[in-house]
């Protein structure tokens, strides 16, 4: 058994696709393995291909009032994959493909100064990003040859044999890193980790590691794990088969964490679940926040559960500094409500009314629509832009992505203009993967036009 810590490397990839901008877009899961593994005495370095704030960057870094700002990019061929299959789309056209985040020299550069990891961890989000992934490993075994490498994160547990057989990782981690992160470092560095959050109690995990960033320009904050909903398009369920929560006051602590030590002022819940059962979870944290008085903001890219939205819950998030409010509507077509059956008409238009009633203005609130679904009539999306924009919300269109092991995957694959089962970078919602006809697409953006 090895008593000297190892030294372990923590990478955030870069990211291949056709746009991209910093939505409040961390690795949470990869800082918070980051902060077990310190807790172990671990040696953790952090190399960030997608770091806004890269030391070597002497212009000027474009960082909104709410921490949010666009990634460097760089324009790379489009993969084989994507050329073989959108050759015949019909004279469509394929926008610019693109390499977002630091400069490829720099961060080669940055690797060439660290020294050599014995364990190199990689994370992975969206399925489609998954060349960047593999640019990224492959980089990393050129500046570290020998050094073991196991990538972990969404697109490893969703795509798992595509990741096994392509990403060039030595090993595939499917699910959550926790339960297995004592046996990697033991199997592969021989160090023994003593220290292990419960797996049960969430309130045991050590706040994420969001310091080794050169620059904290925000905090992403995650209240619970699961969904207690299963969308068919959505893919949460798979990945958190189990809805757990932390208590209010160790969320409490680590939103002061941060603001205090950090002077961190914007916060970013990514939970599927935040208003659910609020008088146990919410409105407790909601309380301590408004009596501590914080200088603080917070934002929901994730999308709020609309039925849950009283006029008690309204006035305390706005008491509280919410500042960025999405409801996740999907669409205003009540009738069917086929992909979404959260919510009823009547509970929409009370939920906004308390939001408004509460003093949110309308550039404060969004509704997320879904756009470019298998079958779906783009008649359904103009009428649902129409309702919430009457209803003084902005509407957001979230443009369909087919996720593999979601209910509605299959309805894509025969849907869809190619063969999204080919390489996950086919399901990019940029190439609207399911939308067959040309007229279609050029309605689309007519659509886009619409929500300006």
């Amino acid at each position: 058994m090895k008593t000297d810590p190892p030294h372990i490397l923590c990478v955030n990839p870069w990211v291949h696709d056709f746009a991209a901008f910093d939505f409040w877009a961390r690795p949470l899961g990869l800082f918070t393995i980051a902060a077990i593994l310190r807790q172990n005495r671990v040696r953790v370095s952090f190399l960030d291909c997608m770091n806004r704030f890269h030391p070597r960057k002497a212009n000027h870094v474009k960082v909104y009032w709410d921490g949010r700002g666009p990634f460097d990019k760089t324009e790379i061929p489009l993969p084989s994959a994507l050329e073989r299959y959108l050759a015949d789309l019909n004279g469509h056209f394929i926008p610019k493909f693109i390499r977002y985040g630091a400069l490829k020299e720099w961060i080669e550069q940055d690797l060439r100064a660290m020294d050599r990891p014995d364990l190199i961890l990689v994370t992975s989000l969206m399925t489609y990003w998954a060349t960047g992934v593999a640019e990224t490993i492959a980089l990393l075994k050129k500046i570290f040859p020998g050094v073991p490498i196991v990538l972990g994160g969404i697109y490893a547990s969703l795509c798992e044999t595509h990741a096994r057989k392509y990403s060039g990782a030595d090993q595939v981690i499917a699910g959550p890193a926790e339960p297995v992160l004592a046996d990697l470092v033991e199997r592969y560095t021989g160090f023994t980790l003593n220290h292990l959050p419960d797996p049960e109690d969430l309130d045991t995990i050590p706040f994420a590691a969001l310091d080794l960033q050169n620059v904290v320009a925000y905090a992403p904050i995650l209240t619970s794990r699961g969904c207690p909903f299963s969308c068919e398009y959505c893919a949460s369920s798979f990945l958190e088969p189990r809805l757990r929560r932390r208590s209010a006051g160790n969320v409490f602590q680590e939103i002061c964490h941060w603001n205090r030590n950090f002077h961190v002022k914007n916060f970013a819940f990514y939970d599927d679940a935040l208003l659910i059962n609020p008088e146990k979870y919410a409105f407790p944290l909601l309380e301590r926040i408004i009596d501590g008085k914080m200088d603080v903001f917070f934002h929901t890219p994730n999308a709020l559960h609309i039925k849950e939205i009283s006029a008690k819950a309204a006035g305390m998030m706005l008491k509280a500094g919410f500042k960025t409010i999405r409801l996740g509507l999907e669409t205003a077509d009540f009738s069917s409500h086929r992909h979404d059956i959260k919510v009823k008409q009547n509970e929409f238009f009370t939920a906004v009314e308390h939001l408004r009633s509460a003093g949110f203005a309308k550039d404060q609130l969004g509704a997320y629509l879904l756009c470019g679904l298998p079958g779906q009539s783009l008649d359904e999306v103009e009428e649902s832009i129409i309702l919430v924009k009457r209803l003084g919300l902005t509407p957001v269109l979230a443009y369909y992505t087919p996720i593999p092991h979601t209910p509605m995957w299959e309805d894509a694959v025969k849907n869809a203009r190619f063969d999204i089962g080919a390489h996950p970078a086919l399901t990019n919602n940029s190439l609207f993967p399911c939308v067959r006809s040309q007229d279609d697409l050029d309605r689309i953006s007519q659509l886009k036009k619409m929500v300006k």
